[in-house]
């Protein structure tokens, strides 16, 4: 249990589970910026549908996006647990890298990643995870993991026919995995800063808990190796928050440290999020969206900056 929680990046369920998803989030960046790629690979128990998924999301140029939804057989879906590796019929993904070998009608990627210098968060008994104490509770609706805040890449891949060379670009992985994801929420990351050494993820959302809800809250902030963290179990609070369909603004307060989150999407795209483990429900997400940060200490600025290549979902109903 507790090499699992430690280690997010593992099979974090089992075959036999019903009404389960779990859903790996892997982020790739050319370093001109141009391409954006995540790849999802998870898998979805139900009654209906069971099967294994690859969801694919691309954007070029911060304005063409495109996405697709694979189906395999659960019978195309193994893990190795150490050291990790999930396997979807010719796919592999690793926490230092992919292979990818995808020939559909639509959409055709193959090639080769690996990632360099992988940044893991940081964790305590009290904190195993980002979701701190509540990693603890076998209760919760959807549990979050970050696996590598930032990582360098080196390879290239083929997508639609056109060779791009990801060497020199950035990284990001995180995952899900329950029954489903919250009914209300908001979450972006970027590493794509002016500082090099900046990444940012942030998730606020609806939680069912124990007959009631609450507004669950994470943030990293990790600056030249200094992880600022605003979370609900640090006693973190928001201030304010304006949440528009495609923007958002938050202060959030915790201690001496004050963050400013301002986050815009410039284009999103469907894509498809579990509910009760099926693979049915329509989110929107963008891949070239902006967040710009305010970081105060005792009510001075200590750091400002904007980043770009951002992922950006707002769910609200």
């Amino acid at each position: 249990m507790f090499q699992k929680m430690y280690n997010p990046i593992l099979f974090q369920g089992h075959l036999k589970k019903k009404n389960y998803f779990e859903g790996w989030y892997y982020k790739m960046v050319s370093p001109d910026g141009l391409y954006s790629l995540a790849l999802i690979p998870g898998i979805s128990l139900n009654k209906d549908n069971p099967h294994v998924f690859i969801q694919v999301f691309i954007t070029y140029n911060n304005a063409d996006l495109e996405t697709k939804y694979l189906i395999f057989p659960l019978k195309d879906f193994d893990v190795i647990k150490n050291p990790f590796s999930l396997i979807i019929d010719k796919q592999v993904f690793r926490e230092d890298g992919i292979s990818i070998d995808i020939e559909d009608k639509d959409i055709s990627i193959h090639g080769q990643l690996s990632f360099q210098e992988t940044t893991r968060i940081k964790t305590s008994i009290l904190s195993p995870s980002i979701m701190g104490f509540f990693s603890y509770f076998k209760f919760m609706e959807c549990y979050h993991g970050v696996v590598s805040m930032n990582h360098t890449l080196n390879g290239l891949l083929v997508i639609n026919g056109k060779e791009v060379d990801f060497t020199g670009g950035k990284g990001y992985i995180e995952k899900d995995w329950g029954k489903s994801f919250p009914k209300e929420y908001v979450w972006m990351q970027s590493n794509h800063f002016k500082n090099p050494k900046t990444s940012f993820m942030f998730s606020e959302a609806t939680i069912p808990f124990i007959g009631f809800e609450f507004h669950g809250l994470i943030v990293n902030l990790l600056v030249n190796e200094k992880e600022y963290r605003f979370a609900t179990y640090n006693r973190a609070k928001v201030n304010n928050r304006d949440i528009e369909p495609q923007e958002v603004y938050y202060e959030i307060k915790k201690g001496k440290y004050k963050l400013i989150v301002e986050a815009i999407n410039d284009q999103t795209i469907s894509l498809v999020s579990p509910e009760n483990g099926a693979m049915v429900k329509a989110i929107k997400e963008g891949l070239s969206g902006r967040i710009k940060l305010q970081l105060f200490k005792n009510n001075r600025m200590i750091y400002e900056d904007i980043g770009t290549n951002a992922g950006l979902e707002i769910m609200m109903k």
